[in-house]
């Protein structure tokens, strides 16, 4: 048990017409829509490495938070810090949290070390888990923070890297998987380049695409049976990212045949920087088949980089979780929040009230969109818009045996004009406004 949240109360629902800013006024765990509670249908998770690892610097400023278990370089400040996690866990009534190897412990005099020390994490982890504390929706492994990953982590030049990453990744899997993990996220911060004066692009790839074919072997050798997830990121911070986007992470699956066996965790902010919407990236993942979990904040919009801010847009939330019961649902995956406070939020209330505003901002999203869905609000003027499609000639058109002299002879012998005909955009936008 943390002191830092001592004087903190469980937070729970109080409704809409509440005004307390430490309680839910639309995130009712238990509440059904169709034959899922919302905390089943949203599966909130709380991230380590913003809550409790970042100091509140930025690139022109060094650190404002002050916490009792900071630098934490010690094994007894981590399991300060880990009582103090799951303190606010256990505040904020949330299923699942997910980690960094380098969040938990502090990182030893050598490889062997660091990794003993990840373990006797995981032993104080479990205990705590064991004790009413939330499961695991995923872990993962550091590898961009360290000077040893400037150049990258599995596309480095140096094959010795390469190896400490293999090493790096297995450690943190077996953890992951020994706690029930969920998932195993790779996240490929330093998986670019900054120019190709010194940039073997096509040696990189491969390699990175060997390293995940492994991942993907050691999954299935250890019994893991969670998903193997990829964060698609753009440009930050390597100026050419190799995955991009969805669509991007998406090719390269299908070159590595790995299709089917990897899926995505997408998060808003890199959407915006990837020059897309979040709902686009959604709808791309749910439409190629890898629809995994989701990394919900937001970007300042007046920035061109990554400021993981809470979500609070109720119409951006719709969309987004429309696009995730199209997919379906989560299965493995859900909601966590890789956001962080701002650098003058100073108290520990601000923690718990940044994720309780979020938690409200998710669950007022997902049933604006439940409801849409449930009504037909956009999909019965989508199925008309393609109506056309539904006829026996549109469909020969597709046919395999189809050719495209064949469609111009059709076009030809028809003698049809076509015109266009309305998207109705303001009508649909007034549509989802009226929901939300």
């Amino acid at each position: 048990m943390s002191q830092y949240f001592a004087d903190i109360a469980p937070v729970t629902f109080e409704g809409a017409d509440s005004t307390n800013p430490m309680a839910f006024r639309h995130y009712n765990p238990q509440e059904k829509l169709g034959g899922k509670t919302m905390e089943e249908h949203l599966r909130f998770a709380v991230c380590y490495w913003h809550n409790f690892v970042w100091e509140g610097n930025d690139p022109f400023g060094g650190q404002t938070f002050q916490r009792p278990w900071f630098p934490a370089d010690t094994m007894e400040l981590a399991r300060a810090k880990a009582d103090a996690a799951f303190d606010m866990f256990r505040i904020l009534g949330v299923p699942f949290f997910c980690f960094h190897d380098h969040d938990v412990r502090p990182e030893g005099d050598s490889l062997a070390e660091s990794h003993k020390r990840l373990n006797e994490m995981a032993d104080y982890f479990e205990k705590k888990m064991a004790n009413g504390g939330p499961r695991l929706l995923w872990g993962t492994a550091n590898m961009f923070s360290n000077r040893r990953y400037m150049a990258g982590a599995s596309t480095n030049p140096d094959p010795d890297v390469f190896a400490y990453c293999a090493s790096t990744v297995k450690a943190c899997m077996d953890v992951t998987h020994r706690l029930g993990g969920e998932n195993y996220v790779l996240w490929g911060g330093r998986e670019g380049y900054e120019t190709l004066l010194n940039t073997d692009l096509g040696r990189e790839l491969e390699q990175m695409g060997r390293f995940l074919s492994m991942v993907v072997e050691y999954k299935h050798k250890i019994g893991f049976k969670g998903a193997i997830l990829i964060e698609p990121k753009p440009q930050e911070p390597t100026k050419h990212q190799y995955d991009y986007d969805v669509a991007t992470v998406y090719g390269f699956l299908k070159r590595f045949g790995l299709e089917d066996e990897v899926k995505v965790n997408v998060e808003q902010g890199h959407a915006i920087l990837a020059g897309h919407s979040f709902e686009h990236e959604l709808a791309m993942a749910r439409t190629l088949g890898i629809f995994g979990s989701i990394d919900m904040n937001r970007n300042d919009y007046q920035s061109g980089w990554d400021t993981d801010q809470f979500p609070n847009s109720p119409s951006e939330a719709a969309l987004a979780y429309y696009e995730v019961l199209m997919a379906g649902g989560f299965t493995t995956g859900g909601t966590n929040f890789d956001a962080k406070l701002r650098r003058q939020s100073l108290d520990a209330e601000d923690l718990i009230a940044a994720h309780v505003g979020a938690m409200d901002i998710c669950a007022r999203g997902l049933k604006s969109a439940y409801r849409m869905i449930e009504d037909d609000a956009l999909e019965g003027p989508r199925r008309a818009r393609y109506a056309g499609w539904d006829s026996a000639d549109a469909q020969a058109m597709l046919a395999a045996d189809a050719t495209l002299d064949g469609i111009a002879a059709r076009a030809e012998q028809a003698r049809v004009n076509p015109q266009p005909r309305s998207g109705a955009q303001e009508k649909l936008e007034n549509i989802v406004n009226r929901y939300v």
